[in-house]
Order: structure tokens, then sequence, then C-alpha cells
């Protein structure tokens, strides 16, 4: 982003967005809350659909289910082969060597806590150290504690600095001969900071460490290629990229995904089931046990497929535009405090204003038809190390505008007069 001294509108070279044809594609964008017209401001919790992911859910459910793998009639074909087609479609999304890399889980949460107790439980012995931030979320945190509690691990936690990024030679100086794991956001939910993840993982890896990247917060924000990276595994959620709930992402290198064992049982995970021993196939039905989230792998593939129709550059643009002009906005209102002010940050701002209750907060911007998060936002260690139970956080996706942000400060202006008196 280029910014012109002394003025608060940043230039941005980058293509047009449209954004009112966009936001037609979101007919929930066209409801009113509590007779005002929506402001979807709460994106990191869970992003909207578009109707091309609705319809093509309903398509799938209307005329084309059947359980898939194992079938041999032409309902069970078809469902299968638009399944491992969505397969192909996440894979070219995040630039995977090869499909099978890409295995399917419920989320984020499920993709960590597999590596966790797959990789985690075969290779972590008592001593050996797994190095996270302060930034991370608890499903990045609590699948380690337990391996602590199973394995008597260490899970040690890089500190990061007042502006919410990581204090990259802290975390530097804790690597050491006892870490097995480094595991990290690409992306704060919390803070919006975007971690150097690149350097990050070459630093890792000379020294033989293995990296686990949480993308649930980057992956719907600008373009990710795992090969680049170099990361061993990478985890995304579909509701985040404009896609179902239910479904998810664990993308691993294929020759580490094939060494680890089997995170849960049961069908087409099987190579051969003896009552005396059962042996298994490789990636990915390795660690697809049972019917999966057929739909939902579908409509995250509708999801992809829509966020490249519009752009990687166009959208991180116009979120970036959004960024700036909330930040400038709300340091408008004396007193308000933003947490998180990274040089390099996705469009999530978490603030306070002290003396008014997070959740007060909250539900007075929904009586305006706001829609804000409140809360610890799963990342509870993050605010204790600023002093905070938790915050009031606003997010923005690219349907959002300079419009809604206006009626949102607006909004808190009022508040803060309510309660306050000024």
């Amino acid at each position: 982003m280029v910014l012109k001294k002394g003025n608060t509108s940043p230039l941005i070279d980058r293509p047009l967005l449209n954004v009112q044809q966009v936001r037609e594609d979101f007919p929930v964008l066209a409801r009113e809350v509590n007779g005002q017209p929506l402001v979807y401001l709460d994106n990191a919790a869970s992003a909207q659909k578009p109707r091309q992911v609705v319809e093509r859910l309903s398509r799938y459910y209307a005329l084309e289910h059947a359980n898939i793998h194992r079938g041999v009639h032409f309902l069970s074909q078809e469902a299968t082969s638009a399944y491992e087609a969505a397969r192909a479609t996440v894979a070219k999304f995040i630039n995977a060597a090869e499909p099978r890399e890409c295995i399917f889980t419920r989320g984020t949460t499920e993709a960590l806590n597999l590596v966790a107790s797959s990789w985690g439980g075969a290779n972590l012995q008592a001593g050996d150290e797994v190095l996270i931030t302060q930034m991370e979320h608890h499903a990045n945190i609590v699948p380690w504690q337990l391996l602590e509690q199973s394995h008597g691990i260490k899970l040690v936690v890089a500190p990061i600095d007042e502006r919410g990024q990581l204090i990259v030679e802290e975390w530097e100086k804790l690597l050491s001969p006892r870490t097995k794991l480094v595991a990290f956001c690409h992306a704060s939910n919390a803070l919006g900071t975007i971690n150097p993840a690149k350097a990050l993982i070459k630093k890792a890896h000379e020294r033989g460490i293995p990296v686990l990247l949480d993308g649930a917060q980057s992956s719907a924000h600008f373009k990710i290629d795992v090969q680049e990276l170099d990361c061993d595994w990478f985890a995304l959620s579909g509701h985040k990229l404009f896609g179902p709930t239910g479904i998810g992402v664990l993308y691993g290198k294929a020759d580490l995904l094939n060494a680890m064992p089997p995170y849960q049982g049961g069908g087409d995970m099987i190579e051969k089931v003896s009552f005396s021993g059962t042996t298994f196939r490789h990636i990915p039905e390795r660690f697809e046990a049972g019917t999966p989230h057929i739909a939902g792998a579908i409509g995250l593939a509708a999801a992809m497929d829509y966020i490249e129709s519009i752009g990687h550059k166009p959208i991180e643009a116009q979120e970036r535009d959004l960024l700036h002009y909330a930040t400038e906005r709300m340091r408008e209102i004396e007193g308000l405090k933003i947490y998180g002010e990274a040089e390099n940050k996705v469009a999530v701002i978490s603030f306070d204003i002290p003396g008014i209750h997070p959740n007060d907060i909250g539900t007075m911007l929904d009586a305006d038809g706001i829609a804000v998060r409140t809360g610890h936002h799963c990342t509870m260690p993050l605010w204790e190390r600023f002093g905070l139970t938790g915050t009031t956080r606003a997010s923005f996706a690219f349907y959002n505008t300079r419009g809604e942000i206006d009626s949102f400060v607006e909004s808190l202006t009022k508040i803060k007069r309510m309660f306050l008196g000024a």
C-alpha cells in the first residue's frame, strides 16, 4: 500500500473491484437487522456464503447425492468424481504438489488435532519441545497440552511485542535440540498480525525441525502457496473461505503424511481388515475414515472457484483499503485502543474502550444492525499478555464498504457517549 504523506486515504495500485456487484452475490447482505441494514463485520469468525456456493450445495443434495468411492452405480460414481475434483481444486488453490496431499477434515481445529494426535503421538517423547507463539488460537495450544499430559512433552511459547508482532529474535533463541516441532498461525485471528512464515519455516528447517502452519485466517485474505512456503503441514477452514461449515483441509507433504499412523479407524481408510489385524491405505484415504462431508468438499471447491474468479489481488487491495480506513476512523474516537498494530496484518481490528465492557459494545452495535465479535476470540493467553479478558473485534471481507465502516464508527461514538457521557 502506498500512502501520500498527510493523507489518510490510501492510494492503492490495484485492479478495481466492483464491490456493489460482488455484494449482490451475497443475499444475506441485503437483510435488515433490528430495522437497520445489516453490517456484517464478523468475518474472522465465519464469512458469508455467495449464492454460487449455496446453489452448488443445493444441486448436489437435490440431484447428485450418493455415498462415494464404494458404489458401482451412476450416482455414486458421479458424487465420487465431484468429491475428488474438489480435492484437485483445493490442491490448485494452495499450490500443493499433488491432490493426494490434501486431506479433508472438519476444519482447521481437526486438522491441527490430527497432526498432534497422529504425528505427535508417534514421534514426540517426554522432554521434547513444541514451539508456538503467544498469539495462537486455542486450537493450536490445547492439542499440545494434551500431549504434555499424555507424553510428557513441553510446550514452549515465544513472546510478542506491544504491537502484536512476534519477536523473531526471541523466537529463534527458543529453538533448541529439544525442539521437535514448530507450530504457529500464519495470521492471527485476534490481532490480524501476519507472521513472516516463509522466513520462520526456513530457520526451523535449517535445524531439521518440521513446521505446522495454521492458515485459518490467512487463506481467506491472500494467495497461499504451500510449496513456496515449504511448510510441512498447512491447515485451513472452509467456512472462513466463504464456503460451508464443517469442512476444512490438512495439507501435508506426501512422504510425511504416508509415514503418519491413522487418526481414526473405519471404512475407506483400510486396505484389508481381519480379526488378527488391519492394514491401511495410503493418503488421502488413510486419514478420511467413514463417510466424509461430501457436500462440504464440493461447496469448498465452489468457494475457492469463486475467490479465483474475483482474483486475489483485487481482494487484497480492497481489504487493505478497508483496514486502513477503519483504523483511521476508529482513532478519531478518544480513548479507544486498538490491539494489534503490526505493519503487516489482515483486515482484523480488536479494540477496547476503557469503562465499557466488550459485550455491552457488541450488544449495542447489534441494536444498530452491526455484527461484531466480543470476548476472548479463543485466544485467552494472548489477552492475558495485554492484561485483558477480551476485546471487541471488527473483521472485514472484500464485500464490506467504507460506508459500512462509517456506520460502525458512528454507532461506536454514540455508545461511548451513552456509557461515558463523552
